[in-house]
């Protein structure tokens, strides 16, 4: 099975899961519904962990829900529906709504998740070790035949422990990185993805149609447009790409959109650029990325835009 076959067999999983969770909390289910679900269960044991993740989740976000009176006592006035129907359907919006809210889907695929401003390193059961920015996600499935981490999210940095019975891979979209006995940067962006290498080499392999591969040595990156499905290979300052581990940011005439989907990873709420051709203004310099009133003034004086600031919301503007 190719990465985005797994991709998509695991959402679908995903999505079944919540589905049943909401199906069994239904006082009205049929014999026949429960031994579908009793059917579902039994055909994969994985079935069954996701099925448990989902439950906890949606038990969390109800808990939510009645810990808050304007929530809990939300009064609605049916005119043709009676009101059970529509406390059901208003209970149902809103746990699903606090389920996104929560980060659920992604919380069902992954193993290990940043939050926003951490960057945690985690050591695999291998010895390989992890670095993920903010409000990064992962997965990780090793086998006696191979490791394999998903870079669901974001950002992380690895660095590899020997086995050559089991190559270590990571799956980041369409880009498949195989390390050849090395440390390297894996970067999921808004338009690209990155990989950028710092020990030894790796082998890229990108599902673009034209089953492109290539080998990326130590001081190089490799970028892959996902939109216009190309891939272009450069030098780079090892230093200067891994500046995110010291809460850094080098922009080096960087779109302003690049700078802001990093600054997201760090604040509590969200960033929005008023404007397409504002989102492409092209900026230079070095600033700590952790500190969003910093990058709010860095950006003031070097472009001169305007910010806003609304509760969560951040608006940045000509």
């Amino acid at each position: 099975m190719t990465g985005r076959q797994s991709t998509r067999t695991e959402k679908k999983r995903h999505e079944e899961a919540a589905g049943w969770v909401l199906r069994n909390r239904e006082p009205s289910q049929t014999e026949g519904e429960k031994a579908a679900f009793d059917a579902w269960l039994a055909r994969d044991p994985e079935n069954a962990r996701i099925y448990q993740a989902a439950e906890r989740l949606m038990g969390e976000a109800r808990a939510a829900i009645e810990s808050d009176p304007a929530l809990r006592d939300l009064k609605v006035k049916p005119r043709q529906v009676s009101r059970p129907i529509i406390r059901s359907v208003v209970a149902l919006f809103l746990v699903g709504g606090l389920f996104v809210l929560f980060d659920g889907p992604m919380r069902l695929r992954a193993d290990v998740i940043a939050g926003t401003g951490e960057m945690p390193v985690i050591t695999l059961e291998d010895g390989s070790t992890v670095q993920l920015n903010a409000s990064s996600a992962i997965s990780h499935d090793y086998s006696g035949h191979r490791r394999i981490v998903k870079l669901l999210r974001g950002q992380a940095y690895f660095e590899v422990a020997s086995d050559p019975e089991r190559p270590f891979q990571v799956e980041a979209g369409d880009v498949l990185v195989t390390a050849l006995g090395t440390a390297f940067d894996v970067r999921i962006g808004d338009t690209e993805t990155d990989v950028t290498v710092t020990q030894h080499a790796v082998q890229i392999d990108i599902a673009d149609g034209k089953n492109t591969s290539l080998r990326v040595n130590e001081g190089e990156q490799v970028s892959y447009d996902l939109q216009a499905h190309s891939s272009a290979v450069k030098e780079t300052d090892s230093m200067l790409a891994l500046a995110w581990r010291r809460g850094q940011l080098v922009l080096d005439n960087a779109p302003l959109s690049y700078l802001v989907a990093e600054m997201r990873s760090h604040f509590r709420g969200q960033i929005v650029i008023v404007g397409d051709e504002l989102a492409r203004r092209r900026v230079s310099g070095t600033l700590a990325i952790t500190d969003t009133d910093a990058a709010l003034t860095f950006l003031e004086r070097s472009l001169g835009v305007k910010t806003n600031r609304i509760g969560p919301l951040i608006l940045i503007r000509d």
